[in-house]
């Protein structure tokens, strides 16, 4: 093999050092500098990039910030027309009740004073009775007929009593 050959190897040698140095040179300032430039140029757009997301991300949280303020502002109202309309129901149903009650006073007064209608002349009924009866036991127990006016007097006098 001729690269194994020990005569060779200083010839080699130097065509190996100046292929490394004509490589190293051509990297150098040809190469590198155009990886550099490419890296420099990633780098550049990977920064935009982010602070662009930066962005976004706090017009995000602007824009939830204002969702949420909305969304607030939006239950109480909600909360305040719920109210509203139960305070509105309230009032109906007082109205309703207050109403309600009046016509059932009504009506009771009504029916008191029909019941006492009933009541003064089942009493005028039953003196006329309440005499007639007292005259007819006096006439069959003691044989005797009263005077009618006698037996109203004692008949009023009783009920005067026992009211």
């Amino acid at each position: 093999m001729p690269q194994l050959d020990f005569a060779d190897f200083p010839p080699q040698l130097i065509w190996l050092a100046i292929t490394f140095v004509l490589l190293y040179l051509l990297m150098a300032r040809v190469a590198l500098p155009r990886v550099a430039s490419v890296l420099e140029r990633r780098a550049l757009h990977i920064a935009s990039d982010l602070e662009n997301a930066e962005k976004r991300r706090a017009e995000a949280e602007e824009a939830l910030a204002a969702y949420r303020q909305t969304l607030a502002a939006a239950r109480a109202e909600a909360q305040a027309a719920i109210r509203s309309a139960a305070d509105e129901m309230a009032r109906e149903q007082a109205a309703r009740d207050a109403e309600l009650a009046a016509t059932l006073a009504k009506r009771t007064r009504d029916a008191e004073a029909s019941i006492a209608a009933a009541r003064d002349r089942a009493l005028a009924e039953t003196r006329g009775m309440a005499a007639e009866i007292a005259s007819a036991i006096a006439a069959k127990l003691a044989q005797v007929t009263p005077a009618a006016d006698r037996v109203a007097a004692a008949v009023d006098a009783v009920r005067r009593e026992r009211a």
